[in-house]
C-alpha cells in the first residue's frame, strides 16, 4: 500500500545547530510507526515540522502522494495531521465537547450560533466509537491525565485526521490507563488511521508498533518491521554503540550513616517511616503509585510539614521547616516533575545550575557570569548535556537534557545527601545510562543517594538496599543480594513475603 504520509530529505537548522539533516519517514494507514531516538535526536523537531509549528529548511512532506507545505498548525490539521502531546494544552475551564471542537464548532442551521446540543451529541458519538466512558459536559480541569489524552484523540477524530502523532502519551499513566490507551490505538488502526508513536519504553514499542524508524543526531538511521528486530538492536542504532551495561554498578566503600529518619509521620500521606542512608550508598525507594514515596522525600526537603518524627544528619538532629533549611543541612532534592518544579524553563542553563547558590557569588555578583559558566560547564559536561551553549534557555532542551540540568543544579550545591525522584522518567536509554553512570560516580565519591523509582529493573540494578512502601508505610527492606523482581513487586502490592 502507498503510505499516507511521507517525509523526504527534511532538514532544519536553528542558528548554528543542525537539528535535522535529510530525515525521512513513511506512515501507512492502519499501522503504528514507532519513532525512536535518544533525547536530542530530533524527534520533537520532526514532529513540530509535521504539525506546522516549524517550517523545514529543505525537504518535502506529502499526504497521499500530494506535496504540501504547512505554514501553520491549522494548515497541518486541515491536511489531516494532529498530535497528542505528553503535556496536554487545553482550556481547563471549558467542557470536554468545547475542547474537542475548538476552532471548528458545529453551527446551528440558519443561525449564526453554535449548535451546543449537536456538539455534545457528536462528542458522545466519538467517545462511543472509541468505547470511552466520558461525559462531553465534563470540565477538562476535573479530568485525569489519561482522560485528557483521550479528549485529544477524540479531537483528532473530529477533524478526520489521517495521521495521529502520539508523543510519549503514557509517561504519566497507570498500568490500567496504559492498557486503555493501547486499546484506543487499536481502534484508530481499525479505522485506517496512521499512528506515529514516540516512546522511550521498549515494552510499549514491541507491544503496539508495527514498524519503526530510528533517528540519531538529527539523521535517519534505519527502519523496518518491529517483529524483525530486538531491543538491543534498536538501542545500538539509537546510540551508535552497544549499551551492554545500562545499570553500571561501581564499587563504592559504604561508610557511616549520613541521614537517619525515625518514625517520620504525616497526617494523611505516610506513617512511621524509619530508615538510614550511608555514605557511598544508593538507597532505592520502590512502591506503586500512591504508596507515599515522593511525599516522604518532599517532607525531608521541607516541602510539607510532618506530624512527628526525627531527622538526623551526621548524628545531629535537624528541624526542617523549608527547603532552605534542608539545603543548609546538606540535603538536595531533584523532583519528579522537572518542568514545573525542577527548573525555570525560561532561564538559561547557566542561570538554572547556579540558582540555589547565588550567595556564593558575592553581594554585587562581581564576576558572576564567569563563575556561573565554570560551575555549569563542570557539572553539565560530566552529565554529557547536549546544548548549543550554556546561555541556551532550558525550555529549548529535550526532556532528558532538562533532567540533566536539574541534576547539575543540585549537585553543584555539594550536598551530603541527594534525593532523586524518578531520575530517568521520560528519557531515552542512552541518557538513562549517562544518569546511572553519574549516580555511580557520586557514591564512589562518598555521597549518599536516595533514588525513588517506579522502574523495577532500575531499582534492582542500581540500589545497594531497597525500601518498599505500601499505602504510606514501609512494607519491607531488602539488601541488593536478596532482592528479586518477584519479592519486591509482591511487597509493593502488600502481599506476603516471597
Amino acid at each position: 500500500m502507498a503510505p499516507i504520509l511521507t517525509a523526504q530529505g527534511v532538514s532544519k537548522r536553528f542558528g548554528g545547530v543542525r537539528a535535522l539533516h535529510e530525515m525521512h519517514l513513511t506512515a501507512h494507514a492502519g499501522e503504528v510507526l514507532a519513532l525512536i531516538g535518544e533525547n536530542g535526536a530530533g524527534k520533537s523537531t520532526m514532529v513540530k515540522i509535521l504539525t506546522g509549528i516549524f517550517a523545514p529548511d529543505a525537504g518535502e512532506i506529502a499526504i497521499d502522494g500530494r506535496p504540501l507545505r504547512f505554514d501553520t498548525p491549522l494548515a497541518a490539521a486541515r491536511a489531516g495531521i494532529t498530535a497528542v502531546h505528553q503535556e496536554t494544552v487545553m482550556f481547563d475551564q471549558l467542557s470536554v465537547a468545547e475542547n474537542i471542537f475548538m476552532g471548528h464548532h458545529p453551527m446551528a442551521r440558519g443561525w449564526p450560533r453554535i449548535d451546543w446540543p449537536g456538539m455534545e451529541n457528536r462528542a458522545a458519538a466519538l467517545f462511543e466509537q472509541l468505547e470511552i466512558d466520558l461525559s462531553p459536559a465534563a470540565r477538562v480541569k476535573d479530568l485525569s491525565i489519561a482522560q485528557r489524552h483521550f479528549v485529544e484523540i477524540a479531537r483528532a477524530l473530529s477533524q478526520q485526521s489521517k495521521v495521529v502523532i502520539m508523543d510519549e502519551p503514557s509517561a504519566a499513566l497507570s498500568r490500567r490507563e496504559i492498557d486503555e490507551l493501547y486499546r484506543i490505538v487499536g481502534r484508530l488502526k481499525a479505522r485506517g488511521t496512521a499512528v506515529i508513536f514516540i516512546s522511550h519504553k521498549f515494552d510499549e514499542i514491541f507491544a503496539i508498533a508495527d514498524r519503526y524508524t530510528v533517528m540519531r543526531d538529527g539523521n535517519f538511521v534505519g527502519e523496518g518491521r518491529v517483529e524483525d528486530t530486538t531491543p538491543q538492536a534498536l538501542i545500538s542504532m539509537m546510540v551508535g554503540r552497544e549499551v551492554d551495561q545500562i545499570y553500571p554498578k561501581r564499587a563504592a566503600a559504604i561508610g557511616q550513616a549520613v541521614l537517619e529518619v525515625r518514625d517520620l509521620s504525616h497526617p494523611t500521606e505516610f506513617d512511621g517511616i524509619s530508615f538510614q542512608v550511608r555514605r557511598g550508598e544508593i538507597l532505592g525507594f520502590y512502591g506503586l503509585i500512591g504508596a507515599g514515596r515522593s511525599e516522604v522525600m518532599q517532607a525531608l526537603f521541607g516541602l510539607s510539614a510532618v506530624s512527628r518524627g526525627e531527622i538526623r544528619i551526621d548524628g545531629s538532629a535537624l528541624t526542617i521547616r523549608s527547603p532552605q533549611d534542608a539545603i543548609r543541612s546538606g540535603i538536595a532534592y531533584v523532583p519528579e516533575d522537572r518542568q514545573h518544579e525542577g527548573a525555570h524553563l525560561g532561564m538559561t542553563i547557566r542561570e538554572n545550575v547556579t540558582l540555589p547558590q547565588l550567595r556564593r557569588f558575592g553581594l554585587f555578583l562581581l564576576g558572576k557570569r564567569r563563575r556561573e559558566l565554570q560551575i555549569a560547564r563542570s557539572y553539565c559536561e560530566r552529565l554529557r548535556l547536549k546544548a548549543a551553549d550554556f546561555d541556551q534557555a532550558v525550555e529549548e532542551l529535550s526532556g532528558g537534557n532538562q533532567q540533566k540540568v536539574v541534576l547539575a543544579k543540585w549537585l553543584a550545591t555539594k550536598p551530603k545527601v541527594i534525593i532523586v525522584d524518578e531520575p530517568t522518567k521520560g528519557i531515552d536509554v542512552g541518557s538513562k545510562a549517562a544518569v546511572h553512570e553519574f549516580l555511580g560516580e557520586l557514591v564512589a565519591q562518598g555521597l549518599a543517594v536516595i533514588m525513588v523509582s517506579s522502574e523495577l529493573p532500575e531499582v534492582l540494578g542500581l540500589a545497594d538496599r531497597i525500601v518498599v512502601m505500601h499505602r504510606g508505610r514501609i512494607r519491607r527492606e531488602f539488601a541488593a543480594a536478596e532482592a528479586s523482581s518477584e519479592s519486591v513487586a509482591a511487597a509493593a502490592m502488600g502481599a506476603a513475603a516471597c
